[in-house]
């Protein structure tokens, strides 16, 4: 069942959704060759908890860490390690945090120095087909809509686009209905409703859409070990059109990107 937030509601999640936003974007300054991942959870977990909020990963469903940290072929849920990052490297980091009772859920996909040109693009349509997937968050369409408009973008650039994996409702819990697959057909699925909030996360590999998991019960990667590209934002439906709560904001000024992609996803400036 879908459970639409009230504006007010709304607002707490656009809160909690931040705490991550500037987390990640802590995060970026510190991205480079020799960090390690657990350096990095640890520096998230600190970050979340000065901001008055509690880790939303943290023991959900006993993982036992503050962020997801999925490098290369890894597509999402790795655990943090001490193996330092090194040059070429890229890293999906996901971060959760509850504030007010509710759950801001989001990720990036990160480069490690200078990465390839070939995985640049990987990234880079990865990105573009978040984007792609939004725009069809509206009132009217269903979830089969966001998830044919990314498969499409996708697959025409000859990535594989990862089935078993969806993005989820977001609300007081971290999963709510409806799953948002990356994949469908036109007109399919659940109908969206004024209020409601998603995330939305497009996992995307360079080869195979085919996927494994490890034996620790988490770890997911391709099975051709090609790299993996994931990016995710919440969204609401406001006044029949999609409302980020989220924002890669905070990653841009740090990284000294300028970009301009969400403001069409915003009916009210937000103050960085």
């Amino acid at each position: 069942m879908i459970i639409p937030k009230t504006s007010e509601e709304i607002e707490l999640m656009r809160e909690a959704a931040l705490i991550v936003s500037k987390t990640l974007g802590i995060l970026a300054k510190e991205v480079k060759p020799g960090v390690t991942t657990l350096y990095l959870d640890k520096l998230a977990e600190e970050h979340v908890r000065d901001l008055g909020a509690i880790p939303g990963f943290l023991g959900l469903y006993d993982f036992p860490n503050t962020l997801c940290m999925s490098p290369n072929a890894q597509v999402v849920h790795g655990f943090p390690n001490n193996i330092p990052l090194k040059e070429g490297d890229i890293i999906s980091i996901d971060c959760g945090a509850i504030k007010n009772g509710f759950y801001g859920d989001h990720a990036y996909t990160f480069e490690v120095g200078e990465v390839a040109p070939a995985v640049k693009k990987l990234i880079q349509i990865t990105k573009e087909s978040l984007y792609v997937g939004i725009r069809e968050f509206k009132a009217g369409n269903r979830n089969g809509d966001v998830g044919y408009a990314i498969q499409q973008y996708c697959e025409a650039h000859g990535y594989g686009v990862v089935r078993e994996l969806v993005g989820h409702g977001l609300g007081r819990k971290m999963h709510e209905d409806p799953e948002m697959p990356n994949y469908g057909r036109r007109g399919q699925g659940k109908k969206f409703i004024e209020g409601m909030t998603v995330a939305i996360e497009p996992m995307i590999n360079m080869g195979t859409r085919k996927i494994e998991q490890l034996e620790d019960g988490w770890t997911i990667l391709t099975l051709d070990r090609k790299p993996s590209a994931h990016f995710e934002h919440n969204v609401a439906l406001v006044n029949g059109k999609p409302e980020l709560l989220s924002t890669f904001g905070y990653i841009y000024d740090a990284l000294g990107i300028e970009s301009d992609e969400e403001n069409e996803f915003r009916q009210k400036e937000l103050v960085l």
